[in-house]
Formats: structure tokens, sequence, C-alpha cells
């Protein structure tokens, strides 16, 4: 939602058109033949790997929720710590590994094309991609706010 508002606010004034590559024909399916068309639109890629950390047990659960089933303590450990998931949940690390490799495989390439990129994500997505930008530690990542 966050990439379809920005960009139909882009001065161009171009449409989004998603293109799915989760598979060949959702690929095909999505394809723009007309060329009037493809020089109105700008191309949306969407990418599970960008989501957001999987929280587990804890997903859906509100902090104060959380807190009451497994302590104030150990919640903050989970969601602070690089290293430590929750019970059957992604850490950062992990979420970082699908993230990076995401952003070297498919973004970096475009960029080193001269292609402008958008990148819309969630806050531990992003949180994952400057760390390797910015060559962050585990420790400078969690204090990291976005």
């Amino acid at each position: 939602m966050t990439a379809m508002l920005a960009m139909m606010q882009h001065r161009r004034k171009k449409v989004p058109i998603i293109v799915h590559k989760e598979s060949e024909r959702a690929h095909q399916w999505s394809q723009v033949y007309s060329e009037e068309t493809k020089k109105q639109s700008i191309p949306v890629i969407t990418a599970w790997q960008l989501n957001e950390r999987m929280y587990g047990e804890l997903q859906g659960l509100n902090k104060q929720e959380t807190a009451d089933l497994f302590g104030k303590e150990q919640v903050h450990e989970w969601r602070r710590s690089y290293d430590i998931p929750p019970p059957n949940g992604e850490s950062l690390e992990m979420c970082a590994e699908r993230a990076v490799s995401y952003f070297k495989e498919q973004i970096i390439p475009q960029l080193v094309s001269g292609k402008h990129v958008m990148i819309a994500a969630h806050g531990n997505s992003l949180r994952s991609i400057i760390m390797h930008l910015d060559k962050l530690t585990s420790q400078e990542v969690i204090l990291l706010c976005i």
C-alpha cells in the first residue's frame, strides 16, 4: 500500500502495475502488451523476501498480551535481540538473510544498470538492508529505529 500511494503521487503520474513473478503463468498474465500502456505505467514487483519478520507464536498479539503470556523481559529479548527468535518465528538475523539476499540478487543489478528503484518494505526488512549497506554490527542494528 505504501508503494502504491507513493507512486500515485509521483510527478509523472504513471499508473502502478503489479508484475507477478511467483510462477511463469502469473508472470505471463501480468504482461503489458500495449506500448501506450507501458509508457503510462510503472512496474511494481512484489517479493515475499521483503515481508516483515515472522513473529511466530507472537503473531497477532499486542505487546500487553505477549508480556502477560511470556513475561516482559522475554518479550523484550525476542523483539530487540539480533539472533534470538520468538517461538516458531524469525530472529532479525533470519529476516536479514532473506532480505539482504534479495537486495543483492534483484535490486543491486537494477541499480547498476542505471534504473531507479523504490523499495517499500517493512521495518525489520529495511533495518536488515540498512545494516548491510551501512555495515552495522548486530548490536548497532538493534538500536536502529525505522
